[in-house]
Order: C-alpha cells, then structure tokens, then sequence
C-alpha cells in the first residue's frame, strides 16, 4: 500500500490532500478533505447516502478510490446546499415532509439536484436510494414540486 497526493476539484475549489491508494473518495472527502457531509452508509453502493457528483455525474463515493478521483472534479451536498439559503430541492423537501431522520439526505439531494437540472425522472432519483424513514411519499411530492407538478396534499 502506498499514499499518494490526490488533487481535485471540490465544488469549485482545487484541494490537494494525501490518500492511501485503498481510501474511497467517501473516506477521503469525510477524512482528507473535512468534508463532512457526504455520509458513508452501507459501503456497499446500495443506500444512496454517500452519493457525489463526479465530473457531472452521480456516482456512490463509498465506491471509488480517492485515488480514481485524482484531477477530476467532485460536487458534494455542500456544493449543491444554497450556503445559507434553501436551494429549490431543499425547500421542497422541507415543504413536503421528504426527510426525516438526515441520514440519506445529503446523496438524496445530490441525486435531486442532479435531475432538477437534467430534468430527470423519480425513477432517475430513486434508482440507489433506501430511506427507511420517510415511505418515499414525501420525496415523491418533493419531486413533483421540483418538476412543476403538483405538491400532493400533505
């Protein structure tokens, strides 16, 4: 095993930080870079919470290595929260009972984020996401609030 510098683009902001070559990029954003709101869940892929863009595209981050990573670019949730004010997603999650426990939150946002801008489909947000709190009812409705239709009657 070995450590090398891996250098990426955080959210807009170059980072360089040394990973051992076996360190997923969900360990090294959590660890090396003290971003923190990637969570790391099943480890496995299944659960969605550890979920980051990279170069564009949502991938499970408990799944690559930190070192596959290495100058690309990676959007976490702190990139794609609103830094102080609720982003479109996050309001409609909030309006819509879509969270409960937070767990999962911050790949379920991502994924959201990544569709609301893509004009993805429900099938495209929950494809890789187990909440095991809310019954997917809420995020459903925060869904169809994001794509214009309607909100549901919660």
């Amino acid at each position: 095993m070995s450590v090398r510098t891996v250098t990426v683009r955080v959210n807009g902001v170059v980072r360089a930080e040394d990973a051992w070559d076996h360190t997923t990029l969900a360990e090294h954003l959590r660890t090396g870079l003290r971003l923190t709101g990637t969570h790391i869940g099943c480890g496995t892929g299944d659960c969605g919470a550890c979920v980051v863009l990279l170069d564009g595209e949502p991938v499970c981050s408990c799944l690559v290595l930190a070192v596959q990573a290495d100058g690309r670019e990676v959007s976490t949730v702190e990139g794609v929260a609103g830094g102080g004010d609720l982003t479109g997603v996050q309001r409609a999650l909030v309006e819509e009972h879509g969270l409960q426990c937070g767990f999962c939150t911050p790949g379920l946002v991502v994924r959201m984020a990544h569709a609301a801008g893509r004009g993805g489909s429900e099938a495209d947000v929950l494809a890789g996401h187990l909440c095991r709190c809310t019954g997917y009812d809420g995020i459903r409705a925060a869904l169809r609030k994001l794509s214009g239709g309607s909100g549901g009657d919660r």
